[in-house]
């Protein structure tokens, strides 16, 4: 057999990879989707909250909450042995959005992760996304304490979240639901009629 000839096999498929942002209001659960999903040891720019900050961060819903992000986070998960998405997490106080354009640049999509609690908290992101229409995005309601509050038709109402924007709920700190959350922001970014590509 000529050794140039192919193989019928033609052996793995190339890895793809992507990069998605992970958003969302201060204490919403950013940090958490980000570590309990990636499969290597994530990256995290926690800070410890000095009492100077607690005046800025409301931590009356979460006060159990000691640090913050500063810069961003990084996780990495690998779908389909095919896929690699890059993970970026976003602070979500208003003090660090001077680098939100830096963090989404090259983005195929955003997870806004809300807590249902405290929806003002969300609005700064979902207005980012809205105006910045070239990043697709969708909304994950992190069940804190298992309960959500409101029926996902009443958050998309108080949202003002259009019709066919997805909205899903999840638990951040559960491994599998938080990878539900990704594999739906792939499909709806896939879904779209102008797709970005993928690099």
């Amino acid at each position: 057999m000529d050794s140039n000839v192919s193989s019928s096999n033609p052996g793995p498929a190339p890895l793809v990879s992507t990069k998605i942002v992970i958003a969302g209001g201060f204490g919403a659960g950013k940090t958490t989707l980000v570590g309990s999903v990636s499969e290597i040891p994530p990256v995290t720019t926690e800070a410890v909250m000095t009492e100077a900050s607690r005046e800025h961060d409301d931590t009356s819903a979460t006060p159990d909450k000691v640090t913050t992000t500063v810069a961003m986070d990084f996780g990495r998960l690998t779908l389909e042995q095919e896929l690699v998405m890059y993970m970026f997490g976003t602070p979500g106080q208003a003090r660090f959005w001077f680098m939100w354009d830096d963090i989404v640049r090259g983005a195929v999509g955003a997870v806004i992760v809300v807590d249902s609690r405290r929806l003002a908290d969300c609005f700064d992101a979902i207005d980012y996304f809205e105006k910045n229409q070239t990043i697709p995005y969708i909304v994950a309601l992190n069940r804190f304490d298992g309960e959500l509050g409101y029926t996902v038709e009443e958050i998309r109402e108080a949202l003002e979240i259009a019709p066919d924007i997805p909205i899903v709920d999840f638990d951040a700190r559960d491994r599998r639901s938080s990878g539900q959350v990704l594999r739906r922001l792939l499909e709806y970014t896939l879904s779209r009629p102008k797709t970005p590509q993928l690099v």
